[in-house]
């Protein structure tokens, strides 16, 4: 890792309640991909009515494509971060500072929801003993999750070596 990492002793306020944050911003997710889930399980529902069942057919593959959708358009936009990490104040960063590319975004949930659905409470611990508090994927993917408003500032102030 890089040694311009932001430090939670010298950078405490891109840290401030990361966990709390965390939980917050999953939960706020958790319902918004309910609620586009259902929706799309609603469509899919009357299209099945209207195509004499056929288009239930489709319903395993829209389902899952909705959430991949939901983090595809919040993760790999500019903003970085779902709707819940911004309400919670958070963004999704590479370790290097350098702009998150496609691919993390895309392996990101997907490592998240394969690490809760292995072993939840090891992927819950891990976080209380890194001192950056990242979770599994985080230190598989070389990702940090930090407070947005202060970062700007730790990233400017810090120089990048690539």
């Amino acid at each position: 890792m890089s040694q311009y990492l932001p430090d939670p002793e010298s950078a405490p306020e891109l840290f401030d309640g990361i966990i709390t944050r965390r939980i917050s911003a999953y939960l706020i997710d958790l319902v918004l991909i309910g609620t586009l889930v259902l929706a799309a399980g609603l469509v899919g529902l009357v299209a099945g009515v209207l195509t004499l069942g056929l288009a239930w057919l489709a319903l395993p593959i829209l389902l899952p494509l909705a959430v991949v959708l939901y983090y595809a358009f919040t993760l790999g936009s500019p903003r970085r971060a779902t709707p819940g990490m911004q309400m919670m104040d958070l963004v999704l960063t590479p370790t290097t500072g350098a702009p998150l590319d496609g691919w993390t975004a895309f392996f990101h949930p997907l490592l998240f929801w394969a690490s809760i659905w292995i072993s939840w409470p090891l992927s819950f611990a891990i976080v209380l003993f890194t001192p950056r508090r990242q979770m599994l994927h985080d230190l598989v993917l070389g990702t940090l999750m930090l407070r947005r408003s202060p970062m700007a500032r730790h990233w400017n102030a810090s120089p990048v070596t690539g």
